[in-house]
């Protein structure tokens, strides 16, 4: 059974850095293309950066710059770092990933909230 589970959402002023974190259990992420997506109330569900199998990295435009997501295979972690943090980044980021072995189905995790104060 696949699950993701992120970590490190909170609280932080605007400026400010924080690093989500998104473990994998019953899949690993090598061979599969993870992703961070972000909901904000009243909007849709966004990309905000996704890493392939092959390490190529992509990046919504509104965080390009600021936002960087990485991958450990070892830990079977993928990570999103994320500076200058502004109030419009506030939003439910979650963890996302998709390949063969989830028969191209995208798999989500629980989310974590991020709030950005002005």
């Amino acid at each position: 059974q696949v699950q993701l589970v992120e970590s490190g959402g909170g609280l932080v002023q605007a400026g400010g850095s924080l690093t989500l974190s998104c473990a994998a259990s019953g899949i690993t992420f090598s061979g599969n293309t993870a992703g961070w997506y972000r909901q904000a109330p009243g909007k849709q569900r966004e990309s905000v950066a996704t890493i392939s199998s092959g390490g190529s990295t992509y990046y919504a435009d509104s965080v390009k710059g600021r936002f960087t997501i990485s991958r450990d295979n070892a830990k079977n972690t993928v990570y999103l770092r994320m500076n200058s943090l502004k109030p419009e980044d506030t939003a439910v980021y979650y963890c996302s990933i998709i390949g063969r072995s989830t028969g191209w189905s995208v798999q989500w995790g629980q989310g974590t909230q991020v709030t950005v104060s002005p």
